[in-house]
């Protein structure tokens, strides 16, 4: 299950030891530049120690080693594997496993990023320690508690002591919640560190040549909430809508697993949506940066299109990161598969916005967040 922490923790059993948390598949491009931001620091002095624990909240032996070697993470010192599960199932294992390590050895801080449900329990599961908590992403908001990762967000930021935050707008949600201004870091956005380290690696997936993509001549498609795939009559309405709104160009369609399940019941899919297998990170990024556009009900995606300047249609009602909408190049569009062929004539007619860059996503945030840590845990422990 765990194994002492590497050449990280050489500084000596007394220094802060940082938890660094991880479980599903976007935590991973969230933690790797604060990993090698806190690397480089210590590199010039700093004591801070780190420790990465991986929950198991997902777990996919090839994607999984595709992401620890493409995005130069190492090896978890800690691999809680609670496997899978319902959501309460998965939180009371990651509850459990986690506090048993930190019975076992104590760390000084427990840093959590984004809204899956391993950032919830080991949150609360620190908090309850005594081990205070720092939240990445802290602050955003969809608004809509149907979703599982807007609970998790409320909870998690509800047991917080320093939140590090992507936009003004999540400032002004955590002001309005009573968050003192002393405990709020605005720094960026650690996902875009990671795409613009990464940019000049992007690579064509292995199909690029087999299914003659070209770029700017194909959308890529990603759809996974309830509202757009579980049930067949509305997964299809959809599929159909798509199909027809981009006037015949291809469609890559990386298959999320939830999404897998629905998919299999159908048949008759339009034949330019081409159904892949979920794509490694540089891979993925290959073919957002190279699309005519994105179809997506992912937040995170809508990050990425914004930094690389692709139109992005997004079919949710709501968004928690509106940054993308009010100054990117997102249109939320809502669930209604009606919304999607005005909205992709205008793409076509080159009526779509340039967008720009929300401010302090600029591929340093890692570094900022590294030396808040530091700061607050010297005077933590002066």
């Amino acid at each position: 299950m765990d194994r002492q922490p590497a050449g990280h923790s050489t500084s000596g059993d007394n220094a802060p030891l940082i938890d660094i948390i991880a479980g599903a598949r976007p935590n991973f491009m969230k933690i790797a530049p604060i990993i090698r931001a806190i690397d480089a620091r210590r590199a010039q002095g700093s004591r801070l120690r780190w420790r990465l624990v991986h929950t198991g909240q997902h777990y996919d032996a090839r994607m999984s080693a595709d992401f620890f070697e493409q995005l130069n993470i190492p090896e978890p010192d800690v691999n809680l594997e609670v496997g899978s599960g319902s959501q309460a199932e998965q939180t009371a294992a990651i509850m459990i496993r986690y506090e048993q390590l930190l019975m076992k050895q104590r760390s000084s801080l427990c840093l959590v990023v984004g809204d899956v449900t391993s950032t919830m329990a080991c949150a609360i599961t620190a908090q309850k320690l005594c081990i205070p908590v720092a939240h990445v992403e802290a602050g955003i908001r969809s608004g809509d508690w149907r979703m599982p990762e807007e609970i998790n967000r409320m909870a998690t930021d509800a047991v917080t002591n320093y939140f590090f935050t992507t936009s003004e707008v999540a400032n002004d949600n955590l002001r309005r919640n009573g968050v003192p201004e002393e405990r709020i870091f605005f720094v960026g956005n650690t996902m875009i560190d990671t795409l613009l380290a990464h940019m000049s690696r992007l690579r064509a997936p292995a199909f690029w040549e087999t299914m003659a993509l070209v770029p700017g001549e194909y959308f890529v498609m990603t759809l996974h909430r309830p509202a757009n795939v579980d049930t067949e009559a509305g997964f299809r309405s959809v599929l159909l809508a798509v199909a027809d709104a981009v006037r015949g160009m291809k469609v890559v369609f990386p298959v999320h697993p939830r999404t897998a399940k629905t998919l299999s019941a159908l048949g008759g899919l339009p034949p330019n949506l081409l159904l892949v297998e979920p794509q490694p990170y540089l891979e993925f990024n290959y073919l957002v940066k190279h699309a005519k556009g994105v179809i997506t009900d992912s937040g995170g995606v809508t990050e990425e299109t914004t930094v690389m300047g692709v139109p992005c249609v997004t079919m949710r009602d709501s968004t928690e990161r509106p940054e993308t909408v009010d100054i990117g190049t997102n249109e939320l569009i809502g669930t209604d598969p009606v919304r999607l062929r005005p909205t992709l004539d205008r793409l076509f007619a080159n009526q779509w916005r340039r967008g720009s860059i929300p401010p302090l996503w600029d591929g340093r945030t890692g570094e900022r967040i590294a030396a808040e840590l530091e700061r607050v845990l010297d005077a933590g422990n002066s």
